[in-house]
């Protein structure tokens, strides 16, 4: 159980890592940088090298999202153990009591029957 919870954890900060990394890329018709008044984009990283290094990011965080999805499914599919599974019911240790018979009650008479 506690792997999966630490699981769930690295996959969300995967995921976000990759949200970030996916928008800091340059885009086709600008970049986050520029929705948010940067005149130069790519001062950071420069012309080419800010592509190569966003780009493999990219590639690399996109991988570990995946394969983080797959482990958590399966982790997920087998649930939580239980005491209660596969398990044969305990032998009481009380004596059975047999209930009492339910009390019979008469048939009413039938009607007489009528002469034709």
């Amino acid at each position: 159980m506690i792997l999966y919870y630490l699981l769930s954890t690295l996959y969300v900060m995967v995921c976000l890592i990759l949200l970030l990394v996916v928008l800091l890329q340059q885009g086709r018709g600008g970049d986050i940088a520029s929705a948010f008044g940067g005149g130069s984009s790519q001062t950071a990283f420069g012309a080419r090298g800010g592509a190569t290094v966003l780009s493999k990011a990219t590639a690399v965080f996109a991988v570990l999202f995946m394969l983080g999805a797959l482990a958590l499914a399966i982790i997920g599919q087998r649930g939580p153990g239980s005491i209660v599974t596969g398990t044969a019911p305990a032998p009481s240790s009380a004596p059975r009591v047999p209930s009492p018979a339910p009390a019979s009650t008469p048939k009413p008479p039938a009607p007489p029957s009528q002469p034709k």
